[in-house]
């Protein structure tokens, strides 16, 4: 079974934020670790809990949702959620690759579909072969081996939602943050959980137009 999910709520209102505490709490699978009420207080409890995600409201005032990912290091940076009564945010709220986006009142199947999401993120990173083993990397940096074809992984892997890097290399697209081009016009892949890997000149450019689109 799956380690429990765990996350920082972050809401201004009270009311709005026992609401989606209470959603929470409904699932065996998840564990509050912080509730916050102002956008300085959720930077400080996702530093010091190191949450799996984040549900964030938009508009807090002084340090608003999308505030408190801009003051969060790389490295601290949880899955992000937005939560907010308004959809005019949520252009701005993919633009920083949020998991998902919520809309106030909370309904909880819709949350539901927001923790799967955010589950599958961490459970699917990225998947490298060496002949007949694969070595698969999680985004927490787990590393497991299994004995598969790449081919066959890869024929069953979500063709949306997972890309090749090069011949040997297969990674969720969601878990790529930038592709770089090194000296001598080789390219590199980062990763969220900060593994570097190699980039084929043609998947660079197939990778940077994904991006693009996402």
């Amino acid at each position: 079974m799956n380690a429990r999910l765990r996350v920082v709520v972050a809401d201004d209102e009270r009311p709005a934020r026992s609401f989606l505490a209470a959603l929470l709490r409904s699932f065996d699978d998840v564990v509050i670790v912080a509730e916050a009420e102002s956008g300085a207080e959720a930077v400080t409890a996702i530093e010091r809990e190191r949450p799996d995600l984040a549900l964030l409201d938009l508009q807090m005032p002084e340090v608003d949702g999308i505030g408190v990912v801009r003051m969060l290091k790389k490295d601290r940076m949880p899955l992000i959620a937005f939560v907010t009564a308004y959809d005019e945010y949520a252009v701005r709220a993919f633009e920083i690759n949020a998991v998902d986006y919520l809309l106030k009142p909370v309904e909880k199947t819709r949350l539901r579909e927001t923790l799967n999401r955010a589950q599958e993120r961490i459970e699917h990173a990225e998947i490298v072969a060496d002949g007949e083993f694969l070595y698969v990397t999680t985004i927490k940096n787990d590393r497991h081996t299994i004995t598969h074809r790449l081919k066959d992984l890869e024929a069953r892997l979500d063709p949306s939602r997972f890309i090749r890097l090069g011949r040997g290399t297969l990674a969720n697209i969601d878990a790529i943050v930038k592709v770089n081009v090194m000296p001598g016009g080789t390219h590199l892949a980062l990763l969220s959980n900060g593994q570097k890997l190699q980039v084929s000149r043609l998947q660079s450019r197939i990778i940077r137009e994904r991006l693009l689109r996402l």
